[in-house]
């Protein structure tokens, strides 16, 4: 584990840069990790990762399917968002830990 300032604020995350504690969420610190893998972020951005960690903090399983029927965006509209590992990248975005189902 690691500490590392994003947007003024430290916190601690693990090696792979997802936040050890998502409480510490700001979108702030959402749009410090997005600069870093490269990325703007837009309100639709936000609109996704929001309901990422809605569902994550509920303790649902996240998969790119159920994201792609969430009604805020479809799955190549996922993809387009977030390139590359989508459900990854955006859960690390969104400030919650990296997906079971991703390696």
């Amino acid at each position: 584990m690691a500490t590392k300032v994003l947007a003024g604020i430290t916190v601690e995350v693990t090696d792979e840069g997802y936040l050890t504690d998502a409480s510490k969420w700001t979108p702030e610190i959402a749009h410090a990790i997005a600069s870093e893998e490269g990325l703007n972020l837009t309100p639709k951005h936000m609109d996704v990762l929001n309901y990422i960690r809605e569902k994550a903090l509920k303790g649902e399983t996240l998969t790119i399917r159920a994201i792609g029927k969430s009604g805020i965006v479809d799955i190549k509209g996922f993809y387009e968002l977030f390139p590359g590992a989508p459900l990854k990248l955006a859960s690390k975005i969104a400030g919650i830990s990296k997906p079971t189902s991703c390696v």
